[in-house]
This record gives C-alpha cells, structure tokens and sequence, in this order.
C-alpha cells in the first residue's frame, strides 16, 4: 500500500519560512502539494515529476520550491517569503500514470494517495 505522511507545519510569520516534508512509502510517477483553506476547496500548490520536472501555482511562484530526495523517499515543499493567504491545510498527494493527463497542472482528483495533511498557518 502507498503510504504518505506530512510533517513540519507550524505557525510563521508573514515574511517567514517553514518547510514542509513527505514521507513516502512507494514514490508514484507524480507527486505533488495542495493545500486547503477554511471554507475553500483545495488547490493545487507544486509539483514534481519522477524525472524532477516541477510546476507551480502561479500564487506560489518565486516563493516555494519543491524538491524530492528519492533516496530518503521524501518530498519537500520550501515556503519562502510567506504570507497570510499561504495559510491552510498543506497535503501531500502521489498519482499514477493517466493517459492524456500530465502531472503538471492535474487537478486533485487525478491523485489518488494523499496524506493526511500538515497545518501552515502564517500571521501578519
């Protein structure tokens, strides 16, 4: 079974960094971050392909970078420079292979392993 577990969410202030990590127990062809705020829906926030290819939200770019350490099975979601709309619930999300679907810009429902979550909530 595919396993991811989150960690490393806390409380920043705006301006700050935190960075988030994912464990994994079975790296899929696309990995990814989302995040979820009250009362909104979930939104994609970065990926990464097997190959290290990445994309970004544009309200992420220059800010955040994904990185993944396929030895350590881990992936890591750097928060630079954040801000208070960055709060939410940050998950950690695997898919596999979808025929026509990149893994760029692949909605959360083309993501069928998630984590359960890590809470980021920045102050001003």
């Amino acid at each position: 079974q595919v396993q991811l577990v989150e960690s490393g969410g806390g409380s920043v202030q705006a301006g700050g960094s935190l960075r988030l990590t994912c464990v994994y127990t079975s790296r899929r062809l696309c990995m990814g971050w989302f995040r979820r705020a009250p009362g909104k829906e979930r939104d994609g926030v970065a990926t990464i392909v097997s190959d290290g290819s990445t994309s970004y939200a544009d309200s992420v770019k220059g800010r955040f970078t994904i990185s993944q350490d396929n030895a350590e099975r881990a992936l890591y979601l750097h928060m630079n420079r954040a801000k208070p709309e960055d709060t939410a619930r940050y998950d950690c999300a695997g898919g596999d292979v979808l025929y026509g679907k990149s893994c760029h810009g692949r909605p959360a429902n083309g993501f069928a392993y998630w984590g359960q979550g890590t809470q980021v909530t920045v102050s001003s």
